[in-house]
């Protein structure tokens, strides 16, 4: 009778370990039929969107008096959104809120709206990125299939994160960075591992569709080798500091010069016109032209661009004068993105330290280029594995060491406001629980002026 009654139980568990693994084989066939095409689409899109930039990019370098329709076409984008697109103004923020708190999705017009404005805004000369416009479309796709198959809650969110890492992944060729951002970026202090697996696949097959397109990422030689001891490291660690710093005042900046423009001119097709105007006046104030546009191509063989900064020569303020260029022309509303100007700006200020630390400039170009993102957007995870991806992995401690000391030295601040803190970086009297960004600055604004009072 016992031994009937062990092999009852024997079979039931081997019944159960059989069903559990159908349905597990089940939810992963699912899931690739979804993610699969999804992902392809995004590396498709991110691939025609990288070929316009490169297209437009060049066609200013040929036509230079383009730059002076820049507030033309800031309005002409700035009234498309007032009239179509006014839903979709938060951008990456509006992705990052409906990961969180699942509502009324993400629409399917975003897509083509910040591929139309991020084009035109590198046509004219707008100093801007090109990774929002890429997470953006992945998010808008991926909630698209996510309405048309009818996820859930749980599977549209998961679908919006794998739109994310598509998106990233793609556009600068770095999948394992771009998956890893898509689970970091969501809150300060917390990786959302429940689309570990999705997000990377997605990152995977959209960076190998946009490849297959025949489009080609820069690469960044490092030059010479040195080896990895305690003196660099440290040094690393003390150039982290620095460029956490530079990333908060980058992500502040961008604030308050958008909510002050916001205040002054309520009507926001209004907006870019009057950033493109103070454009063109940085242009002829500096007396050039290399800080427009992503940073990636030149002008001529002299002009500044990202990869100008791995070179022997030293550029003590160009990271200065782009950070100005990209807040005034992402404060006033153009379209596109922060990454890639932060790319600029980390390596152009790693350039500038690296002869008062005695190291090799290319090297600090290098971590000045990922850690100074890595300030900005809270994501030091992302960014350590995208040093890793492009610089290789000879130099990932003091990548890891630069990324990680400047997301600690750059407070409860950062790009996305509605990132939220999950884990605060360091104790903070009267931070709520999971509070966004905007909400933080929000309250530091409050005791500020509280303070202020008599």
């Amino acid at each position: 009778m016992r031994a009937t009654f062990r092999n009852l139980v024997d079979t039931l568990n081997v019944a159960a370990f059989v069903r559990d693994r159908h349905d597990h084989a089940i939810s992963v066939l699912r899931w690739a039929l979804i993610l699969l095409p999804m992902a392809a689409l995004v590396g498709t899109l991110c691939a025609a969107f990288l070929l316009s930039l490169d297209t437009v990019t060049r066609l200013r370098f040929a036509s230079p008096w383009l730059l002076y329709l820049l507030p033309v076409g800031g309005f002409v984008v700035g009234l498309l959104y007032h009239l179509t697109g006014r839903s979709v103004e938060g951008g990456n923020n509006l992705i990052v809120e409906q990961i969180h708190e699942p509502g009324g999705g993400v629409p399917l017009r975003m897509a083509p709206l910040i591929f139309f404005g991020t084009v035109v805004t590198h046509l004219f000369g707008g100093s801007a990125g090109r990774e929002g416009t890429a997470v953006q479309l992945g998010g808008s796709l991926a909630s698209g299939f996510g309405r048309a198959l009818r996820l859930d809650a749980g599977g549209t969110r998961i679908l919006l994160m794998t739109g994310i890492a598509a998106g990233f992944g793609a556009v600068f060729g770095t999948p394992i960075a771009g998956a890893v951002f898509a689970l970091e970026v969501l809150a300060i202090g917390r990786v959302e591992y429940s689309a570990l697996v999705p997000c990377l696949v997605a990152a995977l097959v959209g960076d190998w569709t946009c490849l297959a397109w025949g489009i080609h990422h820069g690469v960044y030689p490092i030059g010479a080798s040195i080896p990895v001891d305690a003196l660099l490291v440290t040094e690393a660690g003390v150039a982290g500091i620095i460029f956490g710093l530079v990333g908060l005042a980058f992500a502040e900046a961008n604030h308050l010069v958008g909510g002050w423009l916001k205040r002054i001119v309520p009507y926001g097709p209004l907006r870019p016109v009057i950033g493109g105007v103070f454009v063109i006046a940085l242009v002829f104030l500096f007396g050039t032209r290399d800080y427009l546009g992503l940073g990636v191509l030149a002008a001529r063989p002299d002009s500044l661009t990202i990869a100008s900064f791995f070179g022997p020569d030293t550029h003590p303020w160009s990271w200065a004068i782009k950070l100005l260029f990209t807040v005034v022309t992402l404060g006033a509303g153009f379209k596109g993105g922060e990454v890639t100007p932060l790319f600029f700006i980390g390596a152009a200020l790693g350039n500038a330290l690296a002869p008062f630390l005695g190291v090799p400039t290319g090297l600090f170009a290098a971590i000045g280029f990922v850690a100074v993102f890595a300030g900005a957007a809270n994501t030091p995870l992302a960014c350590t594995f995208m040093g890793i991806e492009l610089f290789g992995a000879g130099y990932a401690v003091p990548i890891a060491v630069a990324c990680f000391v400047a997301y600690l030295c750059s407070g409860h601040n950062g790009i996305y406001l509605s990132q939220r803190v999950a884990i605060p970086k360091v104790p903070a009297n009267g931070l709520a629980p999971n509070a966004t960004l905007r909400e933080t600055r929000t309250r530091c604004t409050a005791l500020r002026a509280q303070n202020r009072v008599p």
